[in-house]
């Protein structure tokens, strides 16, 4: 029997999860004390059992060695196997070093993980010159992809859409969904010269004027991409945007700023729990775990990984 044992915050999917996985839940508890040093309980009964730890990565470093610390605590509790099913992985934009003296965190964090966890289970991570999980983990990984999903929801709620890609590179990803949802697209134009800074233009299209935009994201952080496209769609005389986005990071006051600017709605999977959250994650995340669930634990090793 699989266990699944929930990072704060992340209960309801986890039951969800567990519900369709025919697991088991548990809550795992973190306290933090006034020095910033974490002491993390796990519910006991772990013995033989496969444990599976959910936990969203939208704010990475409080969680980290919380993490590393609820793997070695299930295992010394008698856990088969444990993995992580993170839903949002953080630390995969970092996959090349731009300037002299730079962490490249892409695999460092990927070793990190692998150092405690038998397995991963991740949704649509921020990919961009790496193609593929397994190109940076030595351990079994899934990653769902989100795209059918998306699809769903836009085809039964918005049946007008006309998806708009946030840049060139997502322009494979925003296709795949278009042709899912039997809906045109057209891909923006983006520049970005700083982490808030973005210029955005959008392609001359009739049927933006005659349909429902749809801005298509994989994350949105700081949503300035989102806002600039709300923007100038508003100045071309479309009628109000949906925003459709994988990870609800939203820090500090972008998801405000982004109904601020226009958007009709916000609507996001269930990766980071939050407000906008309308897509369920948790049918894909289940499969995706119980493939990856029993067999033997992966012989472990500790490797230098290349940095370039």
């Amino acid at each position: 029997m699989t266990r699944i044992l929930a990072f704060p915050g992340m209960m309801p999917l986890c039951e969800a999860i567990a519900a369709l996985a025919g697991a088991q839940v548990g809550e795992l508890d973190l306290h933090r004390f006034p020095d910033g040093e974490s002491l993390v309980t796990l519910p006991g009964d772990l013995a033989g059992k496969d444990v599976a730890v959910l936990a969203t990565l939208r704010e990475p470093d409080p969680l980290a060695l919380p993490l590393r610390f609820a793997a070695e605590t299930a295992r010394e509790m008698g856990a088969r196997r444990v993995g992580l099913i993170a839903p949002y992985l953080a630390y995969m934009r970092q996959d090349r070093r731009f300037a002299e003296g730079q962490a490249v965190s892409a695999p460092l964090f990927a070793g990190f993980l692998e150092e405690s966890f038998d397995w991963l289970v991740t949704a649509d991570p921020h990919l961009h010159r790496i193609q593929s999980l397994e190109d940076l983990f030595d351990i079994p990984v899934r990653r769902i992809e989100t795209a059918p999903l998306l699809a769903g929801w836009i085809a039964a709620n918005v049946p007008d859409a006309v998806l708009l890609g946030p840049d060139s590179e997502s322009r494979q990803w925003v296709a795949e969904v278009a042709r899912l949802a039997d809906r045109p697209y057209e891909v923006l134009e983006k520049r970005r010269s700083g982490d808030r800074s973005v210029e955005v233009s959008i392609p001359h299209s009739e049927a933006l004027l005659a349909g429902t935009p749809v801005i298509l994201d994989d994350i949105a952080s700081s949503g300035r991409t989102l806002i600039q496209a709300i923007q100038r769609l508003l100045a071309t005389g479309t009628r109000p945007p949906i925003c459709v986005v994988i990870h609800a990071v939203f820090a500090g006051d972008a998801h405000t700023d982004i109904l601020s600017a226009g958007a009709a709605r916000v609507v996001t999977t269930d990766s980071i729990p939050h407000a906008s959250n309308a897509v369920s994650l948790a049918q894909v995340l289940a499969d995706a775990a119980r493939d990856l669930q029993g067999g033997n634990p992966p012989i472990r090793r500790a490797a230098a990984r290349t940095i370039r």
